[in-house]
């Protein structure tokens, strides 16, 4: 058990800043007599005032590390005890314009909660995992494939996120077209309401909530858990670019493969542009192949403009798939005339 106070955690070097603030005493006494299993740092460490997008900078009062949702909660009434105190929950901190910060208020480290268990649990025929809200996917992705089989139906295409972040706004990658979103392969949360209550949700308890706080950009609660529907992983992946100069061809070759019954597609489409240069960061080199191909300008039509393309699709299968049966799936995939574009395939 650890309550938290201004004496354990402050700084020598940040007494004068907090000093400064006429209402440091009253936030500070505020929070003491907490009793967290996690820990308060009054320090506000230069990560927490800054974001992904790097548009904003907010120095919070404190940041605190949370060990479990009863931690989070507390925090949350006591800030709720403040007419002047906000809150914010931060994940990896990919927010663009500072959702993931509190200017001279609280952010919640939901990270340091990622050493919850993630647990796999079969109800009804379907198979789940209770995953943290501070859990980044890629750490669920690894632990449900390498010890159970299995995988989320859908996640997004950067797997370093938390899955309470993504799930507080959508988390759409190439799996969408068939599954919906990751908000809506979630059957049940907990989440830490503005009233700093712990609060079980899903489609038929707390519904209202459930679905406010589903894509609700963390306005209606703090996600701390989720249980999040599976399915059995691939033992393979056949990937593939497809470049276009043409967007019309493009949009219409998506628009094709994401209508197709199930069966008769790929099992992930997913398309973005990217610049017609040499520029590393948004040109030709950031359209990897893989180790042995490369992009080769030289296939550019010279009739191209000043952006490219690009499909990429993937299509799974078992070992006990026969080769032919997915190489004849691939020649239906391709009836579409995905082969009018060019590239390489890996």
């Amino acid at each position: 058990m650890m309550v938290a106070c201004l004496e354990r955690f402050v700084h020598e070097n940040d007494t004068e800043k907090l000093s400064e603030n006429e209402d440091a005493d009253a936030t500070v006494s505020l929070f003491r007599g907490l009793e967290l299993q996690g820990r308060i740092d009054y320090g506000s460490p230069a990560i927490a005032s800054k974001d992904f997008g790097g548009i904003r900078f907010a120095k919070p009062f404190a940041v605190v590390r949370p060990a479990g949702c009863q931690d989070v909660a507390r925090v949350v009434r006591a800030t709720g005890r403040s007419s002047n105190l906000t809150v914010a929950a931060r994940g990896n901190g990919h927010s663009i314009n500072g959702q993931a910060m509190a200017d001279g208020g609280i952010v919640v480290d939901m990270r340091s909660m990622e050493d919850d268990a993630i647990q796999v649990v079969r109800l009804d025929g379907a198979v789940y995992a209770d995953v943290g809200g501070g859990a980044l996917w890629e750490d669920v992705l690894k632990r449900c494939v390498s010890c159970y089989g299995m995988a989320p139906r859908s996640w997004t295409d950067y797997l370093g996120l938390t899955v309470g972040g993504t799930l507080s706004n959508a988390g759409v990658s190439g799996q969408t077209f068939r599954y919906g979103p990751q908000t809506a392969n979630v059957t049940e949360l907990e989440v830490i309401t503005g009233k700093g209550d712990a609060v079980v949700c899903s489609e038929n308890l707390n519904s209202e909530l459930f679905f406010g706080v589903l894509g609700g950009l963390g306005q209606f609660g703090i996600i701390t858990r989720a249980r999040v529907l599976l399915q059995p992983a691939p033992d393979m992946v056949k990937w593939i670019r497809v470049v276009y100069a043409e967007f019309g061809e493009f949009s219409g070759d998506a628009e094709y493969l994401v209508t197709r019954p199930e069966g008769e597609t790929f099992d992930y489409v997913e398309g973005f542009a990217f610049v017609n240069s040499d520029d590393p960061v948004n040109g030709w080199p950031s359209v990897p192949l893989d180790l042995t191909q490369f992009f080769d300008p030289t296939h550019i039509p010279t009739t191209a403009g000043p952006l490219l393309y690009c499909l990429e699709v993937a299509l799974h299968y078992r070992s006990v798939d026969n080769p032919s049966t997915i190489d004849t799936a691939e020649e239906a995939d391709g009836s579409s005339g995905l082969d009018g574009g060019f590239g390489s395939r890996a």
